[in-house]
């Protein structure tokens, strides 16, 4: 995509924000604080889905400056802009995961949790996948439905692995061993909560949705798709 067509307007967010603000001037974009046509990211990986929250579907571009940012690659910011003027950044479509309850909506980039509230009680429910119920009453910290980007998060943790496609679904810390699963990414997933509290959660916002015995929670990709520059997975001009 040409410079002059609509990669000109970049919102710049994270650490040292004076310093990069002066280096896109430089580089003959325009610096804004409200409709950009890309979000900078200088931080970590927390920082970049707080950015796809607050403005979701804008093309993002993650520079890291944290060890542990790891969906955020170290580029020199010269570089980095350089690159998306020419449109030589890797760009790719990722899925989001929609949770809904309570007339509530959670929408995350790396996962949607049913999680217990009170860490010395654990949560007991029901899951239905594609309205066929799974199994018996689940006893345990919760569940965790992620998606392909959010698979090396939380879903990593507790299943020791990762997947590239589809959705997946996770038990947490479950009284009786439970396998993980990794669904069609058209799957959705229901649960019921049998004994609370609990809590509907996505990536990282503090917006908790609070659960009691009866309540249900419908999990399901959401219609809206992250776009993320300059990840690694080889270079793609931007059309």
């Amino acid at each position: 995509m040409a410079i002059g067509m609509a990669m000109t307007r970049v919102l710049v967010l994270g650490d040292d924000v004076e310093g990069i603000l002066h280096q896109v001037e430089e580089s003959g974009l325009e610096p804004v604080t409200e409709s950009p046509d890309v979000v900078l990211t200088y931080g970590g990986d927390g920082l970049l889905l707080h950015s796809e929250r607050e403005w979701p579907g804008v093309p993002k571009l993650p520079l890291r400056n944290s060890r542990h940012g790891k969906k955020c690659e170290p580029h020199q910011i010269q570089v980095a802009l350089a690159r998306l003027i020419s449109g030589d950044l890797h760009r790719r479509e990722h899925i989001k995961l929609r949770g809904e309850a309570k007339e509530r909506v959670q929408i995350g980039l790396n996962d949607v949790l049913v999680h217990n509230s009170r860490p010395t009680s654990s949560v007991r429910c029901r899951i239905w996948v594609d309205d066929r119920e799974f199994g018996d009453e689940i006893v345990g910290d919760g569940v965790v439905v992620a998606t392909p980007f959010g698979s090396t998060a939380y879903y990593r943790s507790i299943t020791r692995g990762v997947f590239r496609s589809g959705i997946g679904l996770a038990f947490n810390n479950s009284t009786v061993p439970v396998d993980h699963m990794v669904l069609r990414e058209e799957s959705r997933i229901r649960v019921r909560i049998t004994r609370g509290p609990a809590i509907v959660a996505a990536d990282n916002h503090i917006d908790w949705i609070p659960l009691e015995r009866g309540d249900e929670v419908e999990i399901r990709r959401d219609e809206g798709k992250a776009v993320i520059l300059g990840l690694t997975g080889g270079r793609k001009r931007i059309p």
